[in-house]
């Protein structure tokens, strides 16, 4: 109930609003035209409805949303046309489609076939002279997935997307006149759109139902409808955007983000006390280990000075030993001579005898 008496509220304050905000408009456009230059051919200028959302639609849509206004924005001469389906299963011909076109009066200024544009609109520069063409495109809804790699960028600039139309039906007019008098709202990968909503010739009365026709019906229209509406604006092409509603944020969720931050602040003091204490538990723990490494090390320096006093000490004998068997050697190389003497002169001595 409470929900009901906030949105009939908001709606019976954004005519108000949507009132002040067109008044403004209007005297800012009639100053802007004083200070410009007349033009020789006059261009309709339209208004625009800024629609933002509070949560981004789970699947960008390509095809538009029919918003239905009680004045249309284009022109009853308005210049349309159609691509039609001419593959042999379709069951349409381009003659046929033209028959039933002036048969009933539908104000459809061209058709074409899908055939014919994938061929004769390939390069870019035909593209682009279509698109200017006309005022507004219908299409099969048989073929309406085929058509964003065929139209190329300009169509999605501009946005003149083909509407699509459900050609087994015989109400061809009535599904064609419900598109025209219609507002187009596409809801893309953000949360941000803009829709055509009046165009300046009409009267000031007539631009003000059509604004608030688009903010009901887009209201109504969206997932989760108002619950997602988080702000309208409106503007001219190269004025300011004019807010007409605002939603007011939600404090229960600023609370508990309030909360969720108090308690994750203290989260993470403790973390950073128990990563301290951590940090000083280590060093004791590398302190204590290097202490005993240092004792390891001397006991190992001492280990290594006793091996070599040792070696030394085998050294020191080697080399004694070797003199001494050099000694030995000399001795023994001088005594044998003074032997070899002693012999001679006991043998002369046996032949004397």
């Amino acid at each position: 109930m409470a929900k009901n008496m906030g949105v009939a509220g908001a709606a019976a304050s954004s005519e108000l609003n949507v009132e002040k905000a067109v008044n403004a408009l209007l005297k800012w456009r009639d100053s802007q035209s004083q200070a410009q230059k007349p033009q020789l051919l006059e261009q309709d200028e339209f208004l625009y409805l800024i629609v933002s959302l509070k949560k981004i639609p789970q699947k960008a849509r390509v095809n538009p949303i029919k918003v239905p206004l009680p004045h249309p924005i284009i022109d009853d001469p308005a210049e349309l046309c159609l691509f039609i389906d001419d593959r042999s299963k379709s069951g349409i011909t381009k003659d046929a489609a033209s028959k039933k076109i002036k048969s009933e009066n539908i104000p459809i200024n061209k058709v074409i076939k899908l055939s014919k544009l994938k061929t004769d609109y390939k390069p870019f520069e035909a593209k682009r002279k279509l698109c200017d063409s006309y005022d507004m495109f219908f299409a099969d809804k048989r073929i309406i997935p085929l058509l964003p790699r065929l139209l190329g960028k300009q169509f999605f600039k501009k946005k003149k997307i083909p509407v699509p139309v459900d050609l087994k039906h015989n109400n061809w007019k009535e599904q064609i006149h419900n598109a025209c008098s219609s507002a187009m709202l596409f809801l893309s990968s953000g949360t941000c759109c803009v829709v055509k909503v009046a165009k300046l010739s009409l009267e000031k009365k007539e631009i003000v139902e059509n604004v608030i026709a688009a903010i009901n019906g887009i209201a109504e229209r969206v997932p989760s409808k108002w619950g997602n509406i988080r702000s309208f604006h409106l503007k001219l092409l190269d004025s300011l955007a004019l807010p007409l509603f605002q939603a007011m944020p939600d404090l229960r969720l600023k609370i508990l983000a309030d909360a969720d931050h108090h308690t994750s602040s203290k989260e993470e003091k403790q973390e950073v006390e128990e990563e301290e204490d951590d940090a000083s538990h280590q060093k004791t723990k590398k302190k204590k280990k290097n202490k005993g490494r240092i004792h390891d090390v001397q006991y190992m320096d001492n280990q290594e000075h006793i091996n070599d006093s040792n070696s030394e000490a085998d050294r020191k004998h080697e080399i004694n030993a070797n003199i001494s068997t050099k000694k030995k050697k000399t001795a023994l190389k001088k005594l044998c001579p003074i032997d070899i003497k002693v012999k001679d002169k006991k043998k002369k001595k046996s032949l004397a005898a």
